[in-house]
């Protein structure tokens, strides 16, 4: 069961971070600038993000393997309309379709961790999903650079698709849904069971970093990574795909270190702070020191990656606070907050850059003062999360 969702987790992580590396190809075809780019990936994280209400009630009403057979064809449909796309409006219907379409792959795999397993394992096969999953970065860098440039956008996008609906097919036929809970764990409605998510205080102090954590990251890895290092540092096509595959490596293996990092400092909270701490200082100097030589950057870049996924150390954080009737809804509220916050940071960031170009500013301005920002806004996130308790009271 857990290469089953893994398969489909690479595929989600696939298509959160393509866009960097079809962006050349894909503006020029469709004549978008920098804003409209930023749009389609908002609006993938955007629909993922709203996606996440009705995932959480489904997967506590009906169990993961159906949630993800009613989802994850309209995977299959948005990647199919993509590659068909021929103007901005038909590319970001796509794109809305493919976010809500991933959007209950990891939850699916969070569920089935909190439903089956102690809560001291969750984090631990948290960590080793997001890190095995985010191959799908490591397929969206270097590897998609080569086929665009062997076969074209399209035709890639095209095979995307049926590999994402072979990955929709296994889930159906092969995925099994953990037992029913017992009476005394009988669901909540939806009002009530946010309601009772959003009265839990412990929340609202983890709600900044859950915002920023993310999001900061994705922006820099799906979307800026290739204009950044193409107009400051002139890398090509190529040079800027293997860019791309070495901060998505070092994204994979700080994911998978995440796990027994938490397991050796025996606590959650401390983890997170210190991931999010360094990631923000990081993008402080890339911000900074970034325009200095191409090394600088490229290491800076494989660092933020490196330091930077610790979302799912901080899911289990907030796992421990839910109760068992509102797993599914808790865990996906969390994730809600992830992703809408890469949805704003997508589309604000977009503007960022296109505010920048038009003012005549250097392209090392303008991605200057974006990192600039994205490490500050992380550095305050850390501040309020540092208040919050490490776990739940007995």
């Amino acid at each position: 069961m857990f290469s089953i969702l893994l398969f489909a987790y690479v595929l989600s992580q696939f298509f959160r971070a393509f866009l960097a590396i079809v962006a050349g190809e894909l503006s020029r075809d469709l004549g978008l600038d920098a804003a409209q780019l930023g749009d389609l990936s908002a609006v993938w994280f955007a629909s993922f993000a709203l996606a996440q209400f009705p995932v959480g009630l489904a997967l506590d009403k009906l169990g993961p393997r159906r949630t993800m057979g009613l989802f994850f064809v309209l995977a299959v449909a948005g990647a199919g309309a993509f590659a068909a796309a021929t103007s901005f409006t038909g590319a970001l219907a796509a794109m809305a379709l493919i976010g809500v379409g991933c959007s209950p792959v990891l939850m699916s795999s969070m569920y089935v961790f909190g439903r089956l397993y102690p809560p001291e394992r969750f984090a631990m096969l948290s960590s080793l999903m997001i890190g095995l999953g985010s191959a799908g970065n490591l397929l969206g860098a270097a590897p998609l650079a080569w086929s665009v440039q062997a076969v074209g956008w399209r035709a890639s996008m095209a095979a995307i698709a049926a590999v994402t609906a072979l990955s929709c097919a296994l889930a159906v036929l092969l995925l099994r849904d953990p037992p029913a809970l017992p009476t005394k764990h009988e669901h909540a409605s939806f009002r009530a069971g946010l309601g009772q998510i959003l009265r839990l205080r412990v929340l609202w102090l983890m709600l900044p970093l859950a915002l920023t954590s993310y999001a900061v990251v994705i922006a820099v890895r799906s979307l800026w990574i290739a204009p950044f290092l193409g107009q400051v540092h002139g890398f090509d096509a190529a040079e800027r795909g293997n860019a791309a595959l070495v901060m998505a490596v070092a994204m994979s293996l700080g994911a998978l270190a995440y796990g027994p990092v938490e397991r050796y400092l025996g606590d959650a909270r401390l983890t997170c702070l210190i991931g999010g701490v360094v990631t923000g200082l990081a993008l402080l100097a890339l911000g900074m020191l970034g325009d200095r030589s191409a090394a600088l950057a490229l290491a800076l870049l494989a660092f933020i990656g490196a330091a930077g996924l610790s979302y799912g150390i901080l899911m289990a954080h907030a796992r421990t606070f839910f109760p068992p009737g509102l797993l599914g809804r808790g865990v996906t509220f969390m994730n809600f907050l992830f992703i809408a916050g890469a949805g704003v940071v997508q589309w604000a960031s977009g503007r960022f850059v296109r505010a920048g170009g038009e003012a005549g500013d250097a392209p090392s301005l303008v991605f200057g003062q974006l990192h600039t920002v994205f490490g500050a806004l992380l550095l305050a996130a850390c501040a309020v999360y540092a208040f919050a308790p490490s776990r739940a009271p007995e």
